[in-house]
């Protein structure tokens, strides 16, 4: 039985729900990632009510292979990902994904049947993953997986029978010194070498781990590299040009379509789990996060948007280097979805009441939001957790001025940057380099591993690093804008 969270999570007991819990010691608020106790109250109630569009989001997830309570756990002692491995991580993401969606299952349904198999689930990698391995890739695992076994596990945190602390110690040892260090070192490549989406995924890995564990200094790294750090994932890098319109320049359009996806996804997730720990990014810097949703939501919907040409240095450190340029913002497939727009469009015209009409329009279109399993059997269909129009609608708030209200936040004082070394082809570019190694391309994305669209997201690391201070720049760049 859940402790804390408690059956009442499901169809009975909502109301004692409507408070997060505070960690011991004056921690962060549990639940608190992607999920607060508030919003699993509200699913619970709004599916018991019959209530749409709640009701189709959870027939999504019901319907879902992973949400399903028979579902037994494959664990490796060591998880591949990247070529010249032999990859296994589709067993970690699987598993991670029937975790997460049993145990939201559990919360809106109330069966503790899919509490008890989550827990199964996460108990059985805890007792066994000691690292994480491949290409650059590798960076990948610890930053996609390593925000979403947080996720999963936060919902069964209370359970009697899941391993909290040997499941924090996974986490800390195992995820999030490959995060830090990426972020740090980017795999010893320059800054730019690695396109936004790496970044991001480091960036959700750590802040996801500093919550789950009560880490208020991973927190911090990860919100200050939020607005500071040196490499592409940091806002305003990400976000580079903001126009009079109320829109503004993803960077990675310049790339293809799918990526660009993805790193809006992460940079939501991102967004929203500082948000349930009292950290306001989704407004930071006049909300620049809205302006750049909007503008690659307009562009996925075939609308015009411009695009200011970017030059990419690339390469190793004291190897080789190069350079790329996009040019314009890439063609864009209409039936291309990734389950990322639910959760954006609500808290900006739900929670703070603001006009979003691309957010809105490509939020109706791709609803109800599945998740795993849901868009296509490759990695890049497990790039989010998903289920949005389930967990993230919202009834729109009395006022129009909300602010994160959480049991504790964190302050950001640390920022750093990192690399991975090679190159990554923007949709329109055009690239010169000079001593090219060998072995190719530097920074590999799993781009051998595509469904339609490729789903990348790479992050890599070595055991420890931590996010340095680099007040100098911070002031320089701060000044400029």
């Amino acid at each position: 039985m859940l402790k804390a969270s408690g059956a009442a999570a499901g169809a009975v007991g909502i109301a004692s729900l409507a408070t997060p819990s505070v960690a011991a010691g004056g921690g962060f608020a549990h639940p608190g990632l992607l999920h607060t106790r508030t919003d699993l109250a509200r699913m619970a109630a709004k599916v018991k009510a019959g209530a749409a569009p709640y009701t189709a989001g959870y027939a999504k997830l019901t319907a879902n292979r992973h949400a399903q309570s028979g579902w037994t756990a494959n664990p490796q002692a060591t998880v591949y990902r990247g070529a010249g491995s032999p990859q296994n991580y589709a067993t970690l993401y699987n598993d991670i994904h029937a975790a997460y969606q049993n145990a939201l299952r559990y919360h809106v349904g109330g069966d503790s049947a899919h509490a008890d198999t989550a827990v199964a689930i996460l108990n059985a990698w805890s007792a066994k993953l000691t690292s994480l391995a491949g290409s650059a890739d590798r960076f990948l695992a610890a930053g996609l997986y390593g925000y979403q076994a947080a996720n999963a596990a936060e919902l069964v945190r209370d359970h009697g029978d899941f391993e909290l602390g040997r499941f924090q110690e996974m986490l800390s040892k195992v995820f999030a010194p490959l995060n830090d260090d990426f972020l740090v070192h980017h795999n010893n490549a320059v800054v730019t070498n690695y396109w936004t989406n790496w970044d991001l995924c480091a960036m959700a890995g750590v802040l996801a781990t500093g919550i789950f564990c009560d880490d208020k200094a991973q927190v911090a790294r990860a919100v200050d590299y939020f607005k500071h750090g040196e490499g592409l994932g940091s806002i305003k890098h990400a976000i580079p040009v903001v126009h009079d319109d109320g829109l503004a320049e993803w960077l990675e359009a310049g790339r293809d379509e799918g990526h660009a996806l993805l790193g809006v996804g992460l940079m939501g997730t991102f967004c929203e789990m500082a948000w349930n720990q009292g950290i306001d990014l989704y407004g930071y810097d006049d909300s620049r996060f809205l302006k750049g949703a909007q503008y690659v939501a307009k562009w996925s919907l075939g609308g015009d948007v411009p695009y200011t040409a970017n030059t990419r240095r690339k390469g190793a450190i004291g190897g080789w280097s190069g350079s790329e340029t996009a040019t314009r913002a890439a063609g864009v497939d209409p039936n291309m979805q990734r389950p990322i727009w639910a959760m954006i469009a609500n808290h900006y015209t739900k929670r703070r009441g603001l006009s979003a009409t691309y957010l809105t329009r490509i939020a109706a279109k791709t609803a109800p939001e599945g998740g795993g399993g849901d868009y296509g059997p490759n990695s890049g269909g497990y790039d989010q957790l998903g289920f949005g129009t389930l967990a993230f609608t919202r009834d729109k708030s009395a006022g129009t001025t909300a602010t994160p209200t959480p049991a504790a936040s964190a302050s950001a004082s640390g920022s750093g940057g990192a690399s991975d070394p090679r190159p990554q082809s923007a949709a329109t570019s055009s690239a010169s380099a000079s001593a090219s190694p060998a072995g190719g391309d530097l920074a590999a994305t799993g781009s051998g591993d595509a469904i339609g669209w490729t789903a990348a997201a790479g992050v890599t690391a070595v055991a420890g690093g931590l996010l340095f201070m680099r007040r100098r720049d911070r002031i320089r760049r701060d000044g400029a804008q």
